[in-house]
């Protein structure tokens, strides 16, 4: 088992920025992806970025791209977004994800959630 556990989130206007932090916990050794995901009011959960633990690999959605960067602390066992140039669309639950899978857009590609925390950019 994998315990994920998000921090950092809240409210923030427009243009302005946030980091997200995912501490991982258990077997994490098992995991090959982290990723982020996010769902707004009414909509599907959907794929923000992902990193591959060993490698440092990452992917973003176009719709973050250049504004969102993921990363990772090996050693502290921990994964964060840092999201600038926040926009009102940005507005969701942000949600870190663990899995063994590749396709790191595909939701079904992770095995383990974390709580999810509440993101709200005010225009």
């Amino acid at each position: 088992q994998v315990q994920l556990v998000e921090s950092g989130g809240g409210l923030v206007q427009a243009g302005g920025s946030l980091r997200l932090s995912c501490a991982a916990s258990g077997r994490t050794f098992s995991s090959t992806i982290m990723g982020w995901f996010r769902q707004a009011p009414g909509k599907e959960r959907e794929f923000v970025a992902a990193i591959f633990w060993n490698t440092g690999f990452t992917f973003s959605a176009d719709s973050v791209k250049g504004r969102f960067t993921i990363s990772r602390d090996n050693g502290r066992n921990t994964m964060y977004l840092q999201m600038n140039s926040l926009k009102p669309e940005d507005t969701a639950i942000y949600y870190c994800a663990a899995g063994r899978g590749v396709r790191v857009r595909n939701i079904n590609e992770y095995d383990y959630w974390g709580q999810g925390i509440q993101v709200t950019v005010s225009s």
